[in-house]
């Protein structure tokens, strides 16, 4: 089950591949055919000792030029807030600024809104450069499935009656812990608690359109590239976060993506 994370050590970011008690450290990205040893390095593509967790910053395991999102992509929580499922993907993009990794924290934009929420959903990150893709070959396009939590000014957004600025605030695209390259969505089981408190909880089955169909419906609109991520949706539950909250959004065989709220004067 190759698991890839980025990270960072002694202020370098790194990329490095999931083993038993840690990471090793990749020559190079895994994106375009995977790891590929450079000249002079390990056979393999890795190097040096496995790096406990315990050393480690995890960072958003994609480097993204875009983030497409889709909403409404479960019939449950579009009814919670009283929308219609729409008959093609609802999208919207999240600036790559946004993200955050595993374990940093989430920002809340104090005077600026009033109410956010936590949307745990499933991502998919871009292998290779995707255009006009059959949904028959999109496998070959995806890297790979981690876990997104889109975070949302929800006032924001009923308030502008678009998208942009309740989902693009500095740190309202938690993403990770890993990438998992042999993940395949099905049944799985997405959950999110709030200090222990379930919040959401349903099925990848429940989604309207599934990742290859995004991919190859994306890729006809607007060229995907490596590392680009699609997040496909969030399940009914969503529910408001408040600084001092933990939140963590898990799916079933995939991982858990965990992030603390927090208050910063002037954020």
């Amino acid at each position: 089950m190759p698991r890839y994370v980025n990270f960072t050590l002694m202020g370098k970011h790194r990329w490095g591949l999931v083993v038993d008690g840690g990471v090793l450290e990749l020559t190079s990205s895994p994106y375009d055919g995977g790891p590929l040893a450079v000249e002079g390095e390990d056979e393999g593509g890795v190097r040096g000792d496995v790096l406990p967790w315990d050393l480690l910053v995890l960072d958003p395991p994609a480097r993204p030029t875009k983030v497409v999102a889709v909403g409404r992509n479960y019939a449950e929580h579009a009814a919670e807030l009283g929308n219609d499922v729409p008959a093609e993907p609802l999208l919207f993009i999240k600036p790559p600024s946004c993200l955050i990794g595993h374990d940093a924290a989430i920002v809340y934009p104090t005077g600026q809104t009033e109410l956010v929420h936590h949307e745990g959903e499933l991502a998919l990150v871009i292998g290779r450069r995707a255009r006009h893709v059959a949904e028959a070959d999109a496998d070959r396009y995806i890297l790979g499935y981690t876990v997104m939590n889109d975070v949302t000014a929800r006032d924001l957004q009923r308030k502008d009656v678009q998208f942009t600025r309740a989902k693009s605030f500095d740190t309202f695209g938690p993403l990770g812990p890993w990438v998992d390259t042999d993940f395949a969505p099905a049944d799985q089981r997405i959950r999110v608690h709030v200090n222990g408190e379930l919040r959401q909880d349903s099925t990848l089955d429940k989604m309207v359109f599934q990742p290859r169909f995004l991919v190859a419906y994306v890729s006809r609109i607007m060229t995907l590239e490596p590392g680009d991520v699609i997040t496909t949706g969030t399940p009914s539950g969503v529910g408001p976060l408040l600084p001092g909250d933990t939140v963590e959004v898990s799916i079933a065989g995939l991982g858990a993506l965990r992030n603390a709220v927090v208050a910063v004067s002037g954020s």
